[in-house]
């Protein structure tokens, strides 16, 4: 049989076309297999300590102060009463300003707290660059100034006299609240993703998130609303509204830098008759594991999951870093892995008490290394 030229070529474009096809379809299986493979691991619940087991012994009385960025967001508030706690264990004397949310309130904390001669500051996600003068003031005082939550990073800041940021990596915890949305799809969300460029470690985890979605073929990044976090509660019901009308059925996913844009956005789904337990769109943070965020997971109201920070273990680490920074020692460069709670296993690690709380005896090791 004789096949024509013209044949032929149709012949050899639909080979080729379900080559790429089938091609396509291994890349988004094995992406989707990734995915599933590392949200089962951020789930798994008790997983064992990894931080230090050795350092210096408690150093002598010490005034610390908390300079939080706002006590309204529970991330900054959780480290505040984890450093708080940890401070007495060690023998050291603690205060707590809270900057209220705004870059002159913040500032004028960051004052008070040098105004009362610390021998330490711990930033409660106050920004470096943010308040990069009135820092760089603190330590030419001689004050030792330990971040959480303050850079787009872990571990020493660059060009700061920041001894170091404690925090998650930010890129894998915005990585796992993301590819929680893939999985949960089906590799077809339609995100929109929330965040406040005023914070640096904020803009690092939505650019991991966006990343994250986009290596999903199927699915896909709708809009990146910058809505600051500072005045959420005016802005988000609003703007909650607006999406849905624009969006519609698109929107299936939201995704935010932490917990407190859906304590403001649930209210608004409610008024348009969104299903709290199986409507659209479904929202997940990545941080910082706030308690109305667990008790929106456990009720199965408006939040599906939220890579919670281990709050009051960063307080503890907190006190640990500056107590090796007055024996003269490195930080420890430990850094926590993230940690995502779905309904399906909050009955551990502190899921119960709506706060996530490592089950790995880390506040017994942390007295045995200050000798307490």
């Amino acid at each position: 049989m004789v096949i024509s030229r013209t044949l032929r070529l149709g012949l050899l474009g639909c080979a080729a076309a379900f080559a790429l096809g089938a091609g396509a379809a291994r890349a988004d299986d094995a992406y989707m297999a990734m995915a599933k493979a590392y949200i089962a691991k951020a789930t798994a619940s008790g997983a064992p300590w990894t931080g230090p087991t050795t350092g210096p012994k408690a150093q002598g009385k010490k005034l610390v102060v908390y300079v939080s960025t706002d006590q309204r967001n529970g991330g900054a508030q959780g480290v505040g009463d984890g450093a708080q706690e940890a401070a007495k264990v060690i023998g050291w004397d603690f205060r707590v300003l809270d900057g209220q949310g705004s870059v002159p309130q913040r500032t004028s904390a960051m004052n008070q707290a040098i105004a009362l001669k610390p021998d330490a500051i711990i930033l409660g996600s106050v920004d470096v660059l943010e308040q990069a003068p009135v820092i760089e003031r603190a330590a030419k005082l001689g004050i030792k100034i330990i971040g959480w939550h303050s850079a787009g990073a872990p571990g020493p800041v660059k060009g700061s006299p920041l001894i170091t940021n404690i925090t998650t990596d930010p890129a894998e915890v915005a990585k796992t609240a993301a590819l929680y949305a893939v999985v949960d799809s089906g590799g077809t969300a339609g995100v929109i993703l929330f965040t406040d460029s005023i914070y640096t470690i904020a803009t690092a985890k939505t650019d991991a998130e966006a990343a994250a979605i986009k290596g999903c073929k199927g699915c896909s990044v709708l809009a990146i609303e910058d809505t600051p976090i500072g005045d959420l509660a005016n802005r988000m019901p609003q703007l909650t509204t607006s999406l849905l009308a624009k969006y519609g059925r698109k929107w299936t996913y939201g995704i935010a830098v932490n917990d407190l844009y859906f304590d403001f956005s649930a209210p608004s789904l409610q008024s348009a008759g969104v299903n709290p337990a199986t409507g659209f769109p479904r929202q997940i943070s990545a941080g910082d594991g706030s308690v109305p965020a667990f008790q929106r997971i456990r009720q199965k109201r408006y939040q599906i999951g939220t890579v919670a920070e281990p709050l009051h273990l960063q307080g503890w680490m907190c006190i640990d870093e500056l107590n090796r920074a007055f024996a003269g020692d490195k930080p420890s460069g430990f850094v926590p892995p993230p940690h995502l709670f779905i309904a399906s296993n909050l009955d551990h690690d502190g899921g119960p008490n709506n706060i996530y709380d490592p089950e790995n005896g880390y506040k017994d090791i942390y007295r045995k290394i200050w000798g307490k």
